[in-house]
């Protein structure tokens, strides 16, 4: 957006006075103030021109200094108001007044304002590019570069113990030992025969007569 030249505002009142208001007199007080002194300031038209100038010359100041407000169209603009305002001055004798070289030495100091103002950002700017590239440049190779990450040796681990023999059930070792030692017959008594004796484990002959 396109900042307007507030100067150009009383240039013009100045204009509109001089060329359509030639009966009214720049000089003329049109208000006198009484001052705690007792004296009384006569205000006229140039003086209130003059002092609205300069708070609008403020106003410029303050809209000029802001971050990017003043582009190059804008300073372009208040040095064609301040060509024409001393065009006028040196040209026209209804503008010779000290009034109007006042007004003209105001519209300076606005295109000046503007461009040292300008300036000033752009060597700013110029000064804080290098030292954001330099610490990019700092930052981007710690960046690329990645730690390498050595892998840790792992910890010996103890030889393996050896399995256990498996334990034998109790079944399977009374299977065992039964097949060791095989269970004892047991022994049936003889019965002895009628015509046998006990004691003397001779059989008697059948023609021998029984004891008695």
């Amino acid at each position: 957006m396109v900042g307007f030249p507030l100067l150009l505002i009383p240039l013009a009142v100045y204009n509109i006075i001089v060329w359509l208001m030639p009966t009214v007199s720049l000089g003329e007080a049109v208000v006198k103030l009484p001052l705690m002194s007792g004296a009384e300031w006569p205000i006229t038209l140039g003086d209130m021109l003059l002092a609205f100038a300069a708070v609008l010359l403020l106003l410029e100041i303050v809209k000029g200094a802001r971050p990017g407000a003043k582009y190059l169209t804008d300073h372009l603009l208040s040095f064609i108001v301040f060509g024409a305002a001393a065009a006028e001055f040196l040209l026209w004798p209804k503008f010779g007044t000290s009034i109007f070289f006042l007004l003209t030495l105001f519209a300076l100091v606005d295109f000046l304002t503007g461009l040292s103002l300008r300036r000033r950002r752009y060597t700013v700017a110029v000064e804080t590019v290098p030292v954001e590239r330099k610490a990019a440049r700092r930052v981007e190779p710690e960046e690329a570069v990645e730690p390498r990450i050595e892998p840790r040796p792992a910890p010996a681990q103890p030889p393996a113990a050896p399995a256990p023999a498996p334990v034998p059930s109790a079944a399977s070792m009374a299977e065992s030992v039964l097949l060791d030692h095989p269970q004892p017959s047991m022994a049936q008594p003889a019965v002895p025969s009628p015509g046998i004796q006990p004691g003397n484990g001779a059989h008697p002959s059948p023609d021998a007569p029984p004891p008695r």
